[in-house]
């Protein structure tokens, strides 16, 4: 288990000042500045933002060109295929332009590739498949910028290709290697003066979708239903939530409340979740991942075909397979984690780069079981699966390790890699295995100081100064997600008056804090409650690194801290 440092954030502010232009608290002034939100308009747009604040869908490059196409392909009665991605946001991705398409009466269908069989992106079986189908317009989503070589096999055959995506484009030297489409809609180009560009792939099919829908007279109504599926694919991708994805998601969880989706409420009431109170939370640790399980143990096909379930039957038993497919998927990956650290602990532990291999794991499980390593270590993590034809990894990493780069500096070693800082996949042969742990641990120019996790505290607040006021206040700084994150506040020395372990797990500690100056309050920590006690052995005092929360029971309301981190003293 890595080392942790807790960190105070330290950005500067009149907050008090702030607090009383915008009505609210000191903290909550605090806080917004510490996510990078400065200036009036700037702040005003964070609490109060809406739809109308979303970004004009034409500053997106090639947006004019696309439409055009695609609205003379729907006019002409030209075949159109959808070609998506097997995770969350490309099937999302897909089902919004479907929707779209079929609404504007097309000749449309789609395509969505084999995470093991085809791997990621269109390719040119793809390709050759549209072209003996007779398919006069490719439209992908979610992929197709690395695409060069599919794009121009496509237009040998003949064929408009319109991308959308939102991943990085490849460079050929300094310069950017664009694939040679008739329309290439991507806020990651240079040259496209999108102004916030970190949105996902089908964010941007839902900006495309806005534009065709305005051309051809489609009430505005009808883009605002398909908002539901740009919020869950935002937060499902890890998107950050700032600017106007933040306003998405915000909006779009509204929406999803009232969703006329059967195949959405079919899911939620199969994993026990009310839709009326859904957050990020429950779509990035709930929802997510059972869309994500089809493309993971079997396709993602079946997560498509649960949002378009035209029957409550149809509905019921894509939900009930995919909630099973997650279940399975969860189980595997407790058992890989499991095995993967053994390695670590057995033969890896000095290791600056955990190189991992599990033969037998399923490939589609390695980049999450790196995600554990990664956390539980802070150390950047590689889990190596046997395939068909090679041994292929997936890897994820810490903010100290550019894993891209560092890939690159073995690429010798490797058939095929891609990637960004955090997160890599790739290829290699078996034998080059432990030369290849060797060399990127040779190379890895990182201190013990770089697997400390860090924990960023947002304001040192004592739990006395916590109201049910300042908790409801809180709330309008959702949605809390990848950068937005939940608050986090701290208090030194309390003093533990009583505390037992609950829950058939002993997994919950309830205990009463009490500050120097008598003020007391109730806490709850979910972790290992056993660990909690044996550590703890007779001493008296803690510090805490905690959420403020309202506990709501039989119509009575107290106030709560939800411990997230803590140290004992003496």
């Amino acid at each position: 288990m890595a080392e942790e440092v807790w960190m105070l954030q330290t950005k500067k502010a009149d907050f008090k000042q702030i607090g009383a232009r915008f009505r609210i608290d000191p903290v909550t002034a605090r806080i917004i500045r510490n996510r990078g939100i400065e200036g009036e308009a700037a702040i005003d747009r964070y609490l109060n933002g809406t739809l109308d604040d979303l970004y004009d869908p034409m500053l997106l490059k090639d947006m004019e060109r696309a439409v055009s196409i695609l609205c003379e392909a729907v006019d002409t009665g030209k075949k159109i295929r959808i070609v998506g991605d097997y995770d969350i946001d490309g099937v999302c991705s897909t089902y919004i332009l479907l929707q779209a398409f079929e609404r504007l009466g097309s000749d449309v269908d789609f395509e969505i590739p084999d995470r093991i069989k085809d791997g990621y992106g269109i390719n040119e079986s793809i390709i050759e498949q549209a072209h003996a189908d007779g398919v006069e317009v490719i439209l992908t989503c979610d992929n197709g910028i690395s695409a060069f070589h599919q794009v121009e096999l496509a237009k040998k055959y003949g064929m408009t290709v319109v991308i959308t995506d939102h991943h990085e484009v490849p460079l050929d030297g300094e310069k950017e290697k664009i694939p040679p489409a008739d329309a290439v809609i991507d806020p990651k180009q240079a040259d496209c003066p999108y102004p916030f560009p970190e949105i996902c792939g089908a964010v941007v099919a839902y900006k495309l979708v806005q534009v065709l829908y305005a051309r051809r007279g489609v009430p505005q109504m009808e883009w605002l239903d398909l908002l539901e599926f740009a919020a869950i694919a935002t937060v499902g991708d890890v998107m950050k939530l700032q600017d106007e994805n933040r306003i998405l998601v915000k909006y779009g969880l509204k929406k999803m409340a009232q969703t006329k989706n059967i195949g959405l409420r079919r899911l939620a009431e199969k994993n026990n979740l009310d839709l009326g109170a859904i957050t990020a939370y429950h779509i990035g640790f709930v929802i997510g991942p059972c869309l994500n399980a089809g493309g993971r143990l079997k396709t993602a096909k079946e997560a498509l075909a649960l949002l378009r379930a035209q029957s409550e039957e149809e509905a019921e038993r894509l939900a009930e397979e995919l909630k099973e497919l997650n279940d399975t998927r969860k189980d595997m990956t407790e058992q890989g984690t499991e095995a993967a650290k053994l390695q670590v602990e057995s033969w890896y532990q000095k290791d600056k780069v955990l190189v991992v291999f599990l033969p037998e794991c399923h490939e589609s499980l390695a980049g999450i079981i790196a995600g554990r390593l990664r956390e539980y270590y802070q150390k950047p993590a590689i889990v190596l699966t046997r395939g068909e034809e090679a041994v292929k990894g997936s890897g994820r990493s810490i903010d100290e390790y550019h894993m891209f780069k560092k890939l690159t500096e073995v690429s010798d070693l490797l058939l095929k890699f891609g990637g960004h800082p955090l997160a890599a996949g790739l290829s290699l042969e078996e034998k080059n295995i432990d030369e290849f742990r060797r060399r990127l641990n040779e190379n890895a120019g990182l201190t013990e100081e770089d697997f400390k996790a860090k924990v960023w505290i947002d304001v040192p607040m004592p739990v006395g100064y916590v109201t049910e006021r300042l908790v409801r206040e809180l709330s309008c700084l959702e949605p809390f997600g990848q950068g937005n994150e939940k608050p986090l506040f701290a208090e030194k020395s309390l003093r533990i008056r009583a505390s037992r372990v609950l829950g058939r797990n002993r997994n919950v500690v309830k205990m009463t804090l009490e500050e120097t100056d008598g003020h007391a309050i109730e806490a709850l920590y979910f972790g290992d409650g056993t660990a909690f006690e044996e550590e703890r052995a007779g001493r008296r005092e803690i510090d805490v690194v905690y959420y403020p929360d309202i506990n709501e029971y039989n119509g009575r309301k107290t106030l709560q801290a939800v411990i997230r981190r803590y140290k004992f003293r003496g």
